[in-house]
């Protein structure tokens, strides 16, 4: 295996978790965004009004994309096994 079927491994690998993170880190980060708005507003400093909105909103999210999540896992699983016989000689 040569040193640039290594690299597009890698970068193939980092594409795929980019794009199955994406989604859930960006819903957290704006809903902490509002959270933190609201909380500078009322003067609210309470860690676990900004902590439990967003896990949920997390969670609800990752629930309505697990089947997109499971379809891009598995597509990229069988793109990997596909090409195992070309990476293990």
């Amino acid at each position: 295996m040569s040193q640039a079927e290594v690299i597009q491994l890698i970068q193939d690998m980092g594409q795929a978790v980019l794009l199955l993170s994406g989604p859930l880190l960006a819903v957290g980060l704006v809903v902490g965004l509002l959270i933190s708005v609201v909380q500078v507003v009322t003067s609210i400093h309470d860690p676990t009004l900004s902590f439990v909105p967003r896990i949920l909103v997390v969670l609800l999210v990752g629930l309505a994309l697990t089947s997109w999540m499971m379809k891009q896992m598995i597509d990229y699983t069988t793109q990997l096994f596909s090409q195992l016989a070309k990476y293990a000689g």
